[in-house]
Formats: structure tokens, C-alpha cells, sequence
């Protein structure tokens, strides 16, 4: 059923929002030199890596580091940026990792390759089993402000309580997230 959703809604929203995702990618084009899309490496489901798609906020020559581990991170953000990770517009483009079973509409979200501690502490609770997902649990309970002992803790009892009444509550709760800014540091 999980997997049913996620097919639906993904195919659902790509083809709605196809023309707002192409005004965003010129736009980027037209604010920044360098391509509209980053496609960032990522732990899915088992931990294995895969490449996630978001819309590029920073600039081309920032490290490849979580945005809270970044000297100042508002100097690597892009005008634009600032704008897309804001209303989280930037991560409209995983709906295609959604589509292709890579991501789920709803599950823990992935980590970076290099963030061992975030990836061994959802190992340690078996979180690993699930595939990630564009919004989850810890997302609407506070987004960018958890520390990651929280953020696993939120993820762990989602593993255990996941169903698809607690997946549309956390849509839910994610559009009106979104649509207040609410938990956005970067």
C-alpha cells in the first residue's frame, strides 16, 4: 500500500508541478552559473548509497558537508537559494527518487554519505530498513533544530509505528510546515 502511494502521489505531483519545476530550474540557471539540479550523495534503505536530486542552493564550489557542519553556511547559499530552502521548494526534484523506489513520500531522511554519526546511530535502531523519504516524522517534530540523537529517536519510533493513517498525518503536517517556514535553519 506504502508503495502505491508513493508511486501515485510522485507521478501525480511530477506531472502538476512539471511547470513550476522547469520555472525554477531556469531560474537557478539565470541566477547562478552551473547546473540547476545537484545531485547529492545519500544513504537509502540497507545503507546503500544512491544519488538524490535537489534543486542547487549553493554554490558550486561548497563542500560536500551537512549545512550545520559549514563555516558560516549562509555564504555558500545563493541569492535564489536562500528563497528555495525557505519554502523547501528545492527538494521537489526527489519526487523522482520517489518514483524510481529510491525514496519514499515519507520516511527518515536520507543522510549524507559522510555523516557516520547520524548513519550509525539509525543502524544501531534499525532505521536503516526503511527506505527515506522526503518529509518524515522528525521533520514536522522540528525539522533542522534536532540534534541527531533526537532526530533518531523520532526515526526509530516511526519505524515502529509507521502506518499509512501516520503517513498522512505527516504530509499533512509537513504542507503546514512548509507553508510557515517553520524549523528552516540555512
Amino acid at each position: 500500500m506504502k508503495r502505491t502511494l508513493d508511486l501515485t502521489l510522485s507521478l501525480f505531483l511530477l506531472l502538476v508541478l512539471s511547470p513550476l519545476l522547469l520555472c525554477i530550474a531556469l531560474a537557478i540557471r539565470y541566477d547562478t552559473p552551473g547546473p540547476a539540479l545537484h545531485w547529492s550523495r545519500r544513504v537509502g534503505r540497507d545503507n546503500a548509497i544512491f544519488l538524490m536530486p535537489k534543486f542547487r542552493t549553493m554554490r558550486l564550489d561548497t563542500p560536500q558537508l551537512a549545512t550545520h557542519l559549514l563555516q558560516s553556511p549562509q555564504h555558500w547559499v545563493t541569492p535564489l537559494g536562500r528563497f528555495l530552502r525557505r519554502s523547501s521548494l528545492d527538494e521537489l526534484p526527489q519526487l523522482w527518487s520517489v518514483l524510481r523506489g529510491q525514496m519514499s513520500m515519507v520516511g527518515p531522511r536520507p543522510a549524507l554519505f559522510n555523516q557516520d554519526d547520524l548513519i550509525s546511530a539509525r543502524t544501531a535502531l534499525a532505521v536503516q530498513v526503511l527506505r527515506p523519504g522526503i518529509t518524515g516524522w522528525a521533520q514536522i517534530n522540528g525539522r533542522d533544530d534536532l540534534p541527531i540523537p533526537v532526530k533518531v529517536a523520532f526515526d526509530a519510533q516511526y519505524l515502529h509505528q509507521q502506518s499509512l493513517r501516520m503517513d498522512l498525518k505527516i504530509l499533512a503536517l509537513t504542507f503546514w510546515r512548509v507553508w510557515r517556514s517553520q524549523g528552516v535553519q540555512h
